[in-house]
């Protein structure tokens, strides 16, 4: 039998019993890992809202006030919005204890500020009180023309310059003051030349967007202008500030008319590509999205200049600015009326994107069936993928592309919409047609050759091959003309600097010789005058008696029986 005592031991298995992890469990798990890794998108700012003036019986009382007070009154609450505390505000008066300057109550000042200029009017508050000379003190130190400026790079001297003619509005007046006395406790922008403090410059901006929310269309003249500003602060080193130019950019966008569109927005936006800041040109490719959705009509006018700038920005180092690219490149092209293209838009700008996913595109192309007009906009949404296209390494590729070209090519509203693009197409075809082996492909790049000929309008190859040439050559001597004149410029300039620096030069040697001549003169009268007092030395070394007539013996002006001097 089996005996059991003290020092029996048993042993119990444990079950263990294993968790099942399904697959929608795996995804939610990698979906939400990846939503807490990736940095989320800010969301739509609340509207501002006014703290003094949200009571009526004070904005009465307040717009009732003489003209003095009022506009002591606008002074200290523009002081208030731009982070600095009103001198006499208080009962204690100026040496009372500051209290530190929030955003929230920045933007509750401007939201009273933009009250007041609702009430009183826009021209009022802006031009007569001079709030705006103090907004575009902090905002633009140096005029609108420096902004997106890059001194070792392009746009030495400000990227602006060249469109400030369509910014030139009431807006753009001239400043006397060079700074803020707003004291700062947050370090400026001092590596981009900024030195405004940053609490002044959110302050700036939350005021435009107020004018933009509360104001509305009555401030329109003023607020649309500043919107290269705007977009420049989005580079700032200061987070709020940052935060305030994006919400005030939407602000602005949401304000303007669709006219300002392609006469100031669109240059503003494609200035603002070339900044040096990838901030900047990530912000202005979003601001550029929101164009398309606030302005389709407007912004598919202007698809042939679209498309090939913000192709150059896809290849950006910046990930952040490429994913912008991508996504205002789409917005923009799907803003196009053409309801044939519209299936195959997104494989487009993939393609676009991805040179890989070219044969996609194409292939969605060969499958679509154009019935509407080709307007511009439709050959500038195309036109890359096509020239793509034809250069591909396998000739079926490139006998797609020709029928593609060659039905599109038969339903061109006018010569003056394809005109832009004959120069990427014709060559290309003319090089298929000619060195393909193939006859089959051969035949379909003549006769997409000859559709795109006539949808040129000329009558046969040659003619449009010459024309073609004709207008590249005359491109490229306009193009010799810009940089010889730039060049004859700069020489300009350098000589004007040359002569410059030689005058002062000159002039800097005529004073040192001159300081040098009065230094000599002044080494020669010291010298005299060291000889005068000496040789005034030696002559009262040989007499008796001093200057005053005393005896140098005996110290008395009669001498006693006893000294050495006595006569």
């Amino acid at each position: 039998m089996i005996s059991i005592n003290a020092s029996t031991t048993h042993t119990i298995k444990k079950k263990v019993v294993k968790k099942k992890v399904t697959a929608g469990t795996k995804k939610a798990g990698a979906a939400a890992k990846k939503k807490t890794s990736s940095s989320a998108k800010r969301g739509v700012a609340p509207p501002l809202q006014p703290n003094i003036f949200s009571d009526p019986e004070a904005l009465k009382e307040t717009c009732g006030l003489p003209d003095a007070d009022f506009r002591e009154k606008v002074n200290d609450i523009l002081r208030e919005a731009l982070g600095a505390p009103a001198l006499f505000g208080s009962s204690a008066g100026i040496a009372a204890p500051r209290k530190a300057s929030s955003s929230i109550d920045r933007r509750a000042a401007a939201a009273d500020l933009a009250t007041l200029a609702k009430e009183k009017g826009v021209i009022f508050i802006l031009k007569k009180c001079k709030v705006i000379e103090k907004i575009e003190m902090n905002l633009v130190p140096n005029g609108i023309a420096a902004v997106f400026g890059n001194e070792k790079g392009l746009n030495p001297g400000g990227g602006m310059r060249k469109i400030t003619s369509a910014v030139s509005l009431a807006s753009m007046g001239s400043m006397d003051t060079d700074h803020n006395d707003a004291a700062s406790t947050i370090i400026s922008d001092s590596k981009k030349g900024l030195t405004t403090p940053p609490e002044a410059r959110e302050g700036c901006l939350l005021f435009l967007r107020a004018l933009a929310q509360i104001v509305g269309k009555q401030a329109e003249p003023f607020v649309v202008p500043m919107l290269a500003a705007a977009l420049e602060e989005c580079s700032s080193s200061s987070s709020f500030v940052r935060e305030a130019a994006e919400d005030t950019t939407n602000s602005i966008l949401e304000l303007a008319n669709g006219l300002a569109v392609p006469i100031l927005i669109c240059p503003v936006l494609f200035e603002a590509l070339h900044s040096p800041e990838w901030r900047v040109k990530a912000s202005a490719l979003e601001k550029l999205a929101q164009c398309a959705s606030l302005h389709p009509t407007h912004i598919s006018r202007l698809l042939p200049e679209i498309v090939p700038t913000v192709s150059s920005q896809v290849w950006d180092t910046k990930p952040q600015v490429t994913m912008a690219a991508k996504s205002a490149l789409l917005a923009c092209c799907n803003t196009n009326i053409n309801p044939d293209v519209a299936p195959a838009i997104p494989a487009v700008v993939n393609a676009i994107c991805k040179p890989n996913d070219t044969v996609k595109a194409i292939d969605e192309l060969k499958s679509t069936t154009f019935v509407a007009t080709v307007d511009a906009s439709t050959l500038a949404i195309l036109c890359p993928v096509l020239a793509r296209g034809l250069k591909d390494k396998l000739a079926v590729n490139k006998r797609s592309t020709c029928l593609v070209v060659e039905n599109m090519s038969r339903l061109v509203e006018t010569p003056t919409a394809v005109a832009p693009f004959g120069p990427l197409l014709v060559p290309e075809l003319k090089k298929v047609a000619e060195n393909v082996q193939f006859e089959e492909i051969r035949d379909a790049a003549l006769k997409a050759l000859g559709a795109l000929t006539k949808a040129l309008g000329h009558s046969d190859i040659d003619s449009a091959l010459s024309a073609i040439m004709k207008e590249e050559s005359e491109r490229i001597e306009a193009e010799q003309k810009r940089i010889e004149d730039e060049r004859a410029a700069e020489a300009k300039r350098e000589e004007e600097m040359r002569v410059k620096e030689e005058e002062e030069k000159k002039l800097w040697r005529e004073a040192m010789e001159a300081q040098r001549q009065l230094n000599d003169l002044a080494i020669k009268e010291e010298e005299e005058k060291k000889a005068e007092e000496k040789r005034k030395k030696d002559i009262a070394k040989t007499k008796t008696k001093s200057a005053g007539g005393k005896c140098q013996g005996c110290g008395l002006k009669k001498c006693k029986k006893t000294c050495l001097f006595a006569k």
